[in-house]
């Protein structure tokens, strides 16, 4: 006995439609999503690629103080949110959280360099001046060799901390 389609319209590598609660859930994460965007810092949100329908209601939900009024705001947000393509500034969101990890990998790439540098010296500075051309080789060979001092005369980490904060200023 061969169970039957509950969907006969359908062609057989179509996927059957969505649940209501299903559609309701991603209209929901929408908001939030939409809620992360109206609670960025204004020099993130600037960074976020999105339409201009989009950041006017982002805008305008920034400046409400009524929380029927936002709420609200916030609905229409994730409905602008569903004709778009809010991939994309899903992933420029995550990218600014300090836990994602992108910005793990790129802070323990950059810690790698900076341990590398200060042990190893010209060798390691020749190849990092060679995969990222614009840096100043000058500066980078004192802080190296401030940060090799302060290491062999055992004091605080300072130029160390110099020399990473200069490699995360330059090799974004």
């Amino acid at each position: 006995m061969m169970i039957e389609d509950s969907f006969p319209d359908r062609l057989p590598d179509e996927e059957p439609p969505k649940s209501k609660s299903a559609v309701k859930r991603e209209m929901i994460a929408l908001q939030k999503l939409g809620e992360e965007l109206v609670d960025l810092a204004p020099a993130k949100l600037a960074k976020v690629t999105m339409p201009e329908e989009l950041a006017e209601a982002v805008m305008l939900a920034r400046r409400l103080k009524n929380r029927e009024g936002r709420r609200r705001q916030l609905q229409y947000i994730g409905k602008i949110m569903r004709v778009i393509d809010s991939e994309g500034i899903r992933r420029e969101l995550e990218s600014f959280h300090h836990d994602s990890q992108v910005f793990r990998q790129q802070f323990q790439r950059l810690e790698n360099w900076r341990d590398r540098l200060i042990s190893e010296g010209d060798s390691a500075l020749e190849e990092l001046i060679s995969d990222i051309p614009g840096l100043d080789r000058q500066h980078l060979r004192q802080l190296i060799r401030q940060a090799q001092r302060d290491a062999s005369q055992q004091k605080p980490p300072a130029a160390s901390r110099k020399l990473f904060q200069y490699l995360r200023d330059n090799c974004q």
